[in-house]
């Protein structure tokens, strides 16, 4: 493998891996999240688990790895005919980092706000756009579960749609956005279930106690 190749994947890697989650509810409140609420080191689960404030951190900190690796490895190991490889590239590894990161047994969130940061970067209007897909769901919802499967599933035809990143590599990008919404999609399969049972928890639900193990994971 070449340099242009191994170095955005190293660098997303690394930076998606960062347990955000974890080290902040380890370090400022003395727990590990993967023993709270639904086991998910997602910012939905510090929400139920810690509130707003850790919530909004976590959420921030888990785009701005995406957002980051993206950035980064465009900047220093791309040239302008290689950008968008070198992004997808780089961004790929953050997700599958954040998923599954090796500093916590790789185990990890499901995606969605790593592959926020990753897409705000290489398609930021398509991004928005989902965000505001995202947004609307849920509010007339109650689930996040929901709102983020539906804009995962929106982003490939918006990719389509605005071609921020010129015909040339659009059918990669295309390509890259479905991979990724079908990865997220089935990150949520506990979820849809229990979308489909009426079992799934709203916004807001609370569960400060540590569930049984072998408990399915929520959002």
């Amino acid at each position: 493998m070449t340099g242009i190749t191994w170095h955005p994947l190293a660098v997303g890697y690394i930076l998606g891996s960062i347990p955000s989650a974890w080290l902040l509810c380890r370090i400022f409140y003395g727990i590990d999240i993967f023993e709270h609420g639904s086991r998910n080191m997602g910012a939905t689960n510090v929400h139920r688990v810690l509130g707003t404030k850790p919530f909004a951190i976590t959420l921030i900190l888990d785009i701005l790895k995406g957002f980051a690796a993206v950035l980064l490895s465009v900047s220093f190991f791309s040239a302008p005919e290689t950008a968008v490889p070198i992004g997808l590239a780089a961004g790929a590894a953050a997700i599958a980092g954040h998923s599954l990161s090796v500093w916590v047994k790789f185990r990890g969130g499901k995606g969605v706000a790593t592959g926020l940061g990753v897409f705000l970067a290489l398609a930021p209007k398509a991004s928005v756009t989902a965000m505001g897909i995202f947004l609307l769901v849920l509010v007339s919802s109650g689930f996040v579960s929901l709102g983020s499967i539906a804009a995962a599933s929106a982003l490939p035809f918006l990719i389509l749609g605005f071609r921020e990143c010129g015909e040339a590599w659009l059918s990669s990008f295309f390509g890259f956005s479905a991979v990724a919404a079908l990865f997220i999609v089935y990150r949520h399969k506990a979820n849809i279930v229990r979308l489909w049972n009426g079992e799934e928890n709203a916004l807001g639900s609370r569960k400060h106690e540590t569930e049984t193990p072998g408990a399915t994971p929520a959002a």
